[in-house]
């Protein structure tokens, strides 16, 4: 098989969520452990740190695989979706996984996998957790796809679990409550094994952590009550400066309100480490934050595509994520003359609530990402009027980006957003990541 096939072979014969949704959802952990037992238990192989959340939990990861790695270590990353191309799931110091090794990997248990019938995401997360053992890994940041408890990267026992934050998402499979999602979301939370809140605004979800962890026997610790950072602020050339208690004045790569919420994670969670033996030097904290990008391969976090007109692409997909790109937009029409915005969302989403986060006085570009779940661009357009937005409609994302350059000057600011996928749609318009 060529790579070529082996993915086509990974999207058509096995259900993938990212491409059609609920179709593709399959909860429990007995395929996995089918899966882990067979490859004898690769995960067991290496240290792994287990990261879960609403938001935020894939900068959060990426974060923690850079600093980690500055520190010396040789550090796996499973996260997911990916943006551009599949090996961006699985990565070995920033490196993605080779794409003769995916081959390998499915010829040689092709059979096996067809009597289990395993979900697109047990597949790839029993593929991450053999190639990391094969390269013989010191640590991985393993992050939950959906939820927690029956999510399929819950067979491991990590030295540390966190949970970013919580609110209304994927709430068909998780709950229609903050309080039922964080109680999936604890569903991570291991007898023994600390674990980190990085963001909780209820006391009552609050309460389900802690009820958790006591159910478990050990401690749950909440980021945002450490004092961990000081007076920090957003440069204007888009990074962060952070006052860090611990680690001293860092600089965060990334931008994006949201990201100071991130770091509190992050910086909690590394004193947690170092209280299990992982030893964090203070300069590999300020390596990591600096050029997490460099070191991770992160995309699509209030990422910056070009300049004159500005460009910024950011994945926020939900109410969550979209209170603090808000924020964001707000402070960059100050900067700018227009704002233009090419968004577009999937059928599963709060579309109503996000719609009403949008900035009114913007000149829209409704259109589609390439994959069966996404809304249809006329269908979001008239969401989008509904909720007082005006703009035209893209039948995708390349004619939304082509008709968004040639309208805006100079001085004006583009945004791209909405989903996921209409990032991973623009992303290859604008640059590809280097092998």
């Amino acid at each position: 098989m060529t790579y070529e096939e082996t993915l086509h072979y990974l999207y058509t014969s096995i259900p993938v969520f990212q491409h059609s949704g609920a179709s593709a959802y399959k909860p429990g952990l007995d395929t996995s452990i089918a899966l882990d037992n067979h490859l004898g238990n690769p995960h067991q192989a290496y240290k792994t740190i287990h990261v879960a959340g609403t938001n935020g939990k894939g900068s959060v990861s990426h974060l923690l695989a850079a600093i980690l790695r500055q520190s010396g270590y040789k550090v796996g990353l499973y996260t997911s979706p990916h943006l551009v191309d599949f090996r961006e799931r699985i990565r070995v110091n920033g490196k993605m996984i080779p794409k003769e090794y995916v081959i390998r990997f499915i010829e040689r248990y092709r059979t096996f996998f067809e009597s289990l019938q395993p979900s697109f995401f047990e597949l790839t997360s029993t593929l991450a957790f053999d190639y990391f053992r094969t390269e013989k890994v010191d640590i991985a940041v393993i992050e939950v796809g959906m939820g927690g408890r029956l999510d399929s990267t819950n067979i491991i026992t990590p030295i540390l679990s966190i949970i970013t934050n919580i609110s209304l998402d994927h709430t068909q499979f998780l709950g229609d409550t903050v309080e039922k999602i964080a109680a999936e979301k604890a569903g991570i939370i291991k007898k023994g094994i600390p674990v980190l809140i990085g963001e909780v605004d209820r006391h009552s979800v609050a309460q389900v952590f802690s009820d958790a962890a006591v159910k478990n026997d050990t401690l749950v610790y909440f980021a945002q009550d450490e004092g961990l950072l000081g007076e920090s602020y957003l440069m204007d050339t888009g990074e962060w400066f952070f006052d860090s208690t611990e680690y001293g004045q860092l600089l965060g790569e990334l931008g994006g309100v949201v990201q100071f919420r991130n770091a509190t994670t992050v910086l909690g969670a590394l004193n947690l480490l170092n209280t299990q033996g992982i030893d964090i030097p203070k300069k590999a904290v300020r390596e990591g934050f600096e050029h997490v990008v460099e070191l991770t391969g992160l995309m699509g976090r209030w990422q910056l595509l070009q300049e004159n007109p500005k460009v910024v692409c950011d994945t926020g997909h939900n109410v969550g994520g979209w209170e603090y790109i808000n924020i964001q937009l707000s402070d960059e029409q100050k900067k700018h003359k227009l704002l233009y915005m090419i968004v577009g969302m999937v059928n599963d989403k709060d579309i109503n609530g996000v719609l009403e986060l949008m900035p009114k006085n913007a000149f829209y570009f409704f259109t589609q990402a390439s994959i069966p779940r996404a809304m249809p661009a006329k269908d979001f357009a008239e969401k989008g009027m509904a909720h007082g937005l005006s703009g035209t409609i893209c039948e995708n994302v390349g004619e939304a980006v082509q008709k968004a350059l040639a309208r805006a000057g100079k001085d004006d600011f583009i945004f791209i957003g909405g989903s996921t996928f209409i990032v991973a749609d623009a992303l290859p318009l604008f640059s590809k990541e280097k092998e």
